[in-house]
């Protein structure tokens, strides 16, 4: 394969110097390359995957933790506990946040490198929050990008942290090896306030908050227990286990990292670490070509003419949603 497929060709000297910098792990380095790829203009966008096929080879050694949990389940905390316990066991941990911004203020976003005031303080540590300007869709794609970089930066443990609502569960368990979900205890019954789907996710079950109350947090394992048993596990090769820690006394994370390491040498003896990775890749793909195909149909001039009519009259009754579809698709044929 020559340079010309790969991007290499197209890196300018700042781009290589910037790619140069990001392999020699230079923090500037690797938040400028986030920043180049997290922006949205078109020439930074050619720039960006110029930069990330040159980082390509250097990347896929990481273990790729996503951790999701309804808010209040404690997820700053727990993953600031992790991360330092990690760090303990010369682990280098990159934090990378999947949170939609509120359409009103932004969303709180930001605060999460506040939260994780002793991790962030860490060399062998690195936090990058990212407002998605209230598009699930774009932090994602930008998330999974940022991964990349971060693993070509020495990153070995990457961890990925959704919102904890919505379909943030489904596009960080599209980019992870390994899927936690976080719980409380006291939270109800086995599938009270959890949507059946974010359960089958989950590859690790935490009960976060056990120094709380010791006796419910078994009781809210068992129940998790008994729940995980009645859906159908994801692999032949694991059945997902519930784990009970205290993020705030940094108790039980050696346990849930024995769990994740345990999970990641079946998943690899097995070859479905390795196909899963290859499948998310594809997905990936077809993920973007379907946001590039939206983009690419609401920029066309006849579309942008006539869609606020066309919405209007959808919106009024009369025209029907197919006919409306057929007719703003019919643009793109119009020469």
């Amino acid at each position: 394969m020559n340079d010309t497929v790969t991007g290499k060709a197209l890196l300018d000297d700042a781009d290589r110097a910037l790619v140069d910098g990001v392999l020699a792990r230079s923090r500037r380095a690797l938040a400028k390359a986030i920043t180049l790829v997290e922006s949205t203009r078109a020439d930074h966008q050619v720039r960006a995957q110029a930069v990330l096929e040159a980082l390509l080879p250097h990347t896929g050694r990481s273990i790729r933790v996503g951790i999701s949990g309804a808010p209040g389940a404690g997820k700053s905390t727990f993953i600031e506990a992790l991360g330092l316990h990690l760090i303990g066991r010369s682990h280098k941990v990159a934090v990378l946040a999947v949170d939609p911004s509120s359409s009103l203020s932004g969303g709180s976003i930001l605060g999460d490198k506040t939260r994780m005031e002793r991790l962030s303080r860490s060399h062998d540590a690195f936090i990058r929050p990212s407002p998605s300007g209230g598009s699930l869709g774009g932090v994602a794609e930008k998330t999974r990008e940022a991964l990349l970089v971060c693993e070509a930066a020495g990153f070995d443990v990457i961890i990925v942290e959704t919102v904890g609502v919505g379909q943030s569960e489904t596009a960080v368990a599209g980019m992870v090896d390994v899927f936690v979900l976080l719980q409380l205890p006291n939270a109800g019954d086995e599938l009270q306030g959890m949507k059946k789907g974010i359960v089958e996710l989950a590859d690790i079950v935490v009960i976060n908050k056990a120094d709380i109350d010791p006796t419910a947090a078994q009781f809210a394992c068992h129940q998790m227990r008994n729940a995980l048993s009645l859906l159908r596990s994801s692999s032949l090769h694991w059945r997902p286990p519930v784990v009970t820690v205290s993020a705030l006394r940094h108790e039980g994370m050696d346990a849930l990292w024995n769990e994740v390491e345990r999970y990641r040498k079946a998943m690899a003896d097995s070859g479905e670490l390795e196909a899963r990775r290859r499948r998310q890749a594809v997905d990936w793909m077809w993920t973007l070509i379907d946001s590039g195909l939206r983009l690419h149909f609401r920029r066309h001039p006849e579309v942008r003419r006539h869609l606020d009519e066309i919405h209007r009259a959808v919106e009024r009754g009369a025209m029907t949603p197919a006919a409306a579809a057929y007719r703003l698709l019919g643009y793109l044929h119009e020469k």
